[in-house]
């Protein structure tokens, strides 16, 4: 008998991870992609002569996963992660602050820069002491009523309740929840932010230390993965759109289009399949199958993000990145080396997260209204000139991490058997990080495996058959 057939639907981080799981364990393995790349929501796009990635795609020291699957793929040096957490956090007209751990054991390692982080009054300070003890009290990932009923809450509801004040909750607590979230603590669910908080910044003391795509996303996530999945012996099929999935006796049959034909019914068959797909995407494949559990995923929602991208004809920025409070921008970073960009001139990219505003206004009104709050926290770029001001937006960059969110995101495991699921908005625990990404597909690769040969191994069955 053949080895037993695994077609992987998706080719972001969670479609790889799973094909590259499967293929590993002996399945034959065909990995379909509706784009003309690999990568997923990690993508990098060529405009004006710059190599610019979709998004600023940090990680963490803790994300164990995604950094396994890096070394994997040979790009763990392209990557950076900090000796230390450092944020640098820029203020219109004032002195600028950090958050940044010291070399003490957890959560003593947060005391020294809580302590010193003169954005907030003292008495705010002792009181975020407070609040993060209580936070670690918290466990979201508890069987029973008690994750459940984190989940039905929003942070910012539990953060007033716990003495933090508009004022505390915009100049720190956002600064981890808009980009982890992507959403702002007042709209997040208690449940994910317990979890993010507790896992980055609590669990150990370098847990929440910054990592860093040095070279484009591109070179460090597209490129390599592509090349790993293939020398895997994983049938990789780009540019082709998945339209209907059926279930026979035989198996799955997988219908879609492949080329410039859209009226194509090209088809392909599978023990199992991985549906690695966003989840509204994940929804219209599979309502056929799997009915209302299918169409609650809608449910989810969407959280856009939206990217500036600004070249000035100077360095007007020291730090690598940076956060700003008391200022639109949130996060901006330096990609000037990465992007390609002439020299003597400087390449930031500013990231909002939440952008559910700035999606609604043209690249007009955004230039008219960063630039000068650009202006206002780098003194240097008052004198500069920009060469270059462009706008990527991702309409629905991640789900919407809201009260009840928790109690939408599925297992891998469907009703329907040999049909998985894949994907950062399933239920890993992590918000739609990368980490997520790679951790649902490592879930999603052991289920299918599970499934196909009752618990074995393909590759002990594989074995037993010569």
């Amino acid at each position: 008998m053949s080895a037993p057939r695994v077609l992987v639907v998706g080719g972001g981080l969670a479609g790889i991870t799973a094909a590259l799981d499967c293929a590993d364990a002996g399945a034959e393995v065909t990995l379909v992609e509706v784009r003309p790349r690999v990568g997923g929501a990690a993508y990098s796009v060529q405009r004006e002569g710059l190599v610019m990635d979709n998004g600023q795609h940090v990680f963490m020291r803790c994300c164990a996963s995604y950094r396994a699957l890096l070394a994997r793929l040979g790009s763990d040096r392209l990557v950076r992660v900090q000796e230390r957490l450092r944020v640098p956090v820029l203020r219109p007209g004032r002195a600028p602050a950090q958050v940044r751990r010291n070399s003490l054991p957890a959560p003593a390692h947060l005391v020294w820069t809580l302590a010193r982080y003169r954005p907030l009054p003292l008495r705010s300070r002792a009181l975020v002491a407070r609040a993060m003890l209580a936070l670690m009290r918290l466990d979201p990932l508890a069987a029973g009523a008690g994750a459940a009923e984190l989940d039905q809450q929003t942070f910012g509801d539990w953060l007033e309740r716990h003495g933090q004040s508009p004022r505390t909750v915009r100049q720190l607590w956002d600064l981890i929840a808009l980009p982890t979230l992507n959403l702002p603590a007042a709209e997040a669910s208690l449940g994910v932010a317990a979890f993010v908080f507790r896992t980055a910044l609590l669990s150990s003391a370098d847990a929440g230390d910054i990592g860093f795509h040095e070279h484009t996303l591109a070179a460090t996530i597209a490129e390599p993965a592509e090349r790993a999945l293939r020398e895997a012996g994983v049938r990789v099929l780009l540019g082709w759109r998945a339209r209907r999935l059926a279930r026979g006796d035989a198996g799955f049959e997988l219908h879609g289009s492949s080329g410039p034909e859209e009226d194509s019914n090209a088809g392909l068959s599978a023990d199992a399949v991985v549906v690695a797909l966003p989840h509204d995407r994940a929804a219209g494949l599979l309502e056929p199958l799997l009915g209302r559990q299918a169409v609650r995923w809608r449910e989810l929602a969407g959280s856009p993000i939206v990217n500036l991208h600004v070249v000035y004809d100077r360095e007007v920025l020291d730090e690598p990145f940076a956060a700003g409070i008391d200022t639109p921008v949130q996060y901006l970073f330096d990609r000037t080396r990465a992007a390609g960009a002439p020299s003597g001139t400087q390449y930031l990219a500013v990231s909002l997260s939440g952008a559910a505003a700035e999606m609604k206004l043209s690249v007009a009104e955004l230039r008219e209204r960063y630039l000068p709050a650009l202006a206002q926290l780098l003194p240097r770029a008052r004198g500069a000139r920009v060469e270059s001001f462009l706008v990527t937006r991702e309409h629905a960059a991640t789900f919407r991490a809201a009260p009840g969110s928790g109690a939408l995101r599925p297992d891998s495991e469907t009703d329907v058997p040999g049909l998985v699921l894949a994907g950062n908005w399933t239920a890993t625990g992590w918000p739609a990080t990368l980490e997520s990404a790679v951790l649902s597909g490592h879930a999603a690769a052991r289920t299918a495996l599970a499934q196909l040969r009752g618990g074995a191994t393909v590759a002990a069955v594989a074995l037993a058959r010569r």
